[in-house]
């Protein structure tokens, strides 16, 4: 048997929510595209924020700012106590782990078992020599399974996540996040390539993150009724700039339209 070493202790208590804080944050991408200008926002911990807009409109590049994925060219941006701009090496890490993210393309290893997908959570909490064996301590594998749980994939366990559909991936996708014991969840389009019932239940798992375990989330959306529905904040982006803040269910249809620049259409709407 081997013996656990100093920093091999048992899984961390679940964190705090953190507050999200950006002033007069630029983004300039080395093409000269600028994919933000200027925003200033406070975001307190344990809120749902709805980011809407158009593709191009700065709403990705804010949320990959927010971890650190995307590096801001001027100004400043902090999550909870620790300036994201200028943390490096393992204080980074240490903030992307305090961090879960949910892609539109869901990023799983498709050849391998759910559960060791959702174990990825874990990396930036586990020694080295663990993963690379694949030793994870019993309260990692406990959190995989309570994760698992709260998004209704408990079942699906022992699967190849290539065997599952595209709702089931993201669900798992969203447990492999809950696996980190998230400060913050960020997710970025994670219902664009989902059919409508099922897009509602991913937007209702996110929003059960957010109620029950009070963790701030974030999430980017282009669709109206969605951004109503479950967020309680709404922030609208559109050229790299913040042109709406409020309450996402008082939102009127002449504010998207401002929002998104144009009229609104069917397409604006997932269940039109």
């Amino acid at each position: 048997m081997i013996e656990a070493t100093a920093g091999d202790a048992g899984a961390a208590a679940p964190a705090s929510p953190s507050s999200i804080r950006l002033r007069d944050v630029t983004v300039r991408y080395p093409n000269g595209t600028v994919g933000l200008r200027g925003v200033s926002l406070d975001i307190p911990a344990g809120e749902m924020v709805a980011v809407v807009g158009l593709s191009g409109s700065g709403k990705s590049t804010l949320i990959r700012t927010i971890n650190g994925l995307v590096p801001i060219t001027s100004g400043s941006l902090s999550v909870g106590d620790v300036r994201v701009d200028a943390a490096r090496g393992r204080e980074l890490r240490r903030l992307r782990g305090d961090i879960g993210m949910v892609f539109q393309g869901f990023n799983l290893a498709g050849r391998t078992s759910v559960m060791n997908n959702v174990l990825v959570g874990r990396l930036a909490h586990t020694p080295v020599w663990r993963t690379l064996v694949g030793a994870y301590r019993a309260d990692d594998r406990r959190l995989a399974f309570e994760a698992l749980d709260r998004v209704g994939m408990l079942a699906r366990v022992w699967d190849r996540a290539s065997a599952l559909s595209g709702g089931q991936q993201q669900r798992v996708a969203i447990a492999r996040a809950l696996a980190q014991q998230p400060r913050i969840v960020l997710a970025d389009e994670p219902v664009a390539s989902l059919d409508p019932p099922t897009a509602h239940g991913v937007m209702k798992d996110l929003q059960r993150v957010n109620v029950d375990l009070g963790i701030t989330v974030l999430v980017n959306l282009h669709l109206l009724d969605l951004a109503r529905a479950y967020g309680v904040r709404l922030i609208g982006m559109r050229g790299g700039e913040v042109v709406y803040d409020g309450t996402a269910a008082d939102a009127t249809d002449a504010d998207f339209a401002g929002i998104y620049g144009r009229s609104l259409t069917a397409e604006d709407r997932l269940d039109a």
